[in-house]
């Protein structure tokens, strides 16, 4: 079935490829055979295997870790000193350190870039094998919760390119750095930490998992959607009907648990994610438009009251909105106006330019298979 898509695809990809690019290694890269970028791949990520495991030294005895281990022993009967003594193994890896900082000060933001990275060839190839492969259950997840199907496919697209790439950190030392040394310089997000590595090792210890065996990003989440422990624990369904929840080598589940914790986040079958509006020219007003962030805030009459010009279907939305600013650089920036499914979106992960993206690759995988249909 996925041949119907090449056509559509091979053109795609040609003027990808024709594209001039300011950076000759990217262009040299995009043309090498694809066994010389696995071998060169394979050889990078061995060397930052060696760069984590020479620079990581292990988390030792330490009273924080004490009274860790002690809190969750009380709390969920785990073997103290066991605890504690598996805990002391895991590394402190500075690498997750460095990744945790934010971007330095005055870079700026580009939704373009950002949408290029996503919304390129081989996500879209590798997408649509995905849905053809899995059409039924995103067919029944979406009759289920309510989630259209493009909107998962495009989310597991964007968060490990269809589970190609789900992070390679041991997740109990990346939990365990965060938690027991997470970095200065930032907004402390330690007590986050801690209880998604309390949630971690209620997962392994309730699932037979190896907590050392498991690996995932520098921030600990897992598998084709990237959840963290505590979504895992809450919010992970058994999908494929096999009995287990298994996130890291099912896919099936992944469809169902992402779909699920959308519903569970306010979901609303149905309601449209944003519609396109000319924001206020009144800097002013456009500055108290986008006040309260992504969080939708004002009705469509606020809107026109305020300068914005909404869609017709915008106009006719009957709750509220947010106004979404997105950057482009030095470019002017682009304006939508997000629904509340919008902002059940950003419930995965705060950011517009991520729901933007995710909704972007999702209805472009939507338009291929259409074009693709026999007429």
């Amino acid at each position: 079935m996925f041949l119907r898509f090449l056509p559509l695809l091979c053109a795609a990809l040609a003027l990808t490829l024709a594209a001039p690019t300011s950076e000759a290694t990217a262009e040299k890269k995009a043309h090498k055979p694809k066994a010389a970028q696995a071998k060169h791949g394979a050889k990078r990520e061995a060397k930052r295997k060696t760069e984590r495991e020479v620079q990581s030294q292990p988390l030792g005895e330490r009273e924080a870790l004490r009274r860790f281990s002690a809190e969750l022993a009380a709390s969920d009967g785990f073997d103290e000193e066991a605890l504690r003594q598996m805990l002391a193994k895991a590394r402190v890896i500075p690498l997750v350190q460095r990744l945790m900082m934010p971007p330095p000060a005055g870079t700026a933001k580009d939704w373009a870039a950002y949408r290029a990275r996503f919304i390129e060839p081989r996500r879209l190839q590798a997408g649509l094998a995905f849905w053809d492969s899995h059409a039924e259950a995103l067919a029944r997840a979406e009759q289920r919760f309510g989630v259209p199907a493009e909107l998962v496919a495009g989310l597991i697209g964007v968060e490990t390119f269809y589970g190609q790439i789900t992070g390679n950190f041991r997740v109990i030392d990346a939990l365990a750095t965060l938690t027991f040394e997470f970095p200065k310089g930032r907004r402390d997000r330690s007590e986050f930490f801690r209880g998604e590595l309390a949630e971690f090792l209620k997962l392994t210890r309730r699932e037979g998992l190896d907590p050392f065996s498991l690996k995932g990003s520098y921030a600990g989440a897992m598998g084709w959607p990237q959840f963290m422990p505590g979504s895992w624990n809450r919010h992970a369904i058994d999908f494929d009907g096999d009995g287990r929840v298994d996130l890291i080598n099912s896919p099936v589940d992944a469809i169902g648990s992402v779909a699920h914790y959308l519903a569970q986040h306010g979901w609303q079958p149905g309601m449209p994610t944003h519609y396109t509006v000319a924001a206020p020219v009144d800097t002013a007003d456009r500055a108290r438009l986008l006040a309260p962030d992504i969080l939708p805030s004002f009705s469509a009459a606020q809107f026109a009251e305020a300068g914005a010009e909404l869609s017709e279907g915008g106009r006719e939305h009957p709750g509220p909105l947010a106004l979404v600013e997105l950057q482009n650089g030095s470019a002017a920036p682009s304006y939508v106006a997000g629904t509340s499914n919008f902002y059940a979106l950003t419930r995965y992960n705060w950011s517009s330019y991520y729901a933007m993206a995710v909704i972007e690759l999702g209805r472009e995988l939507r338009r291929y298979r259409m074009a693709a249909k026999p007429s």
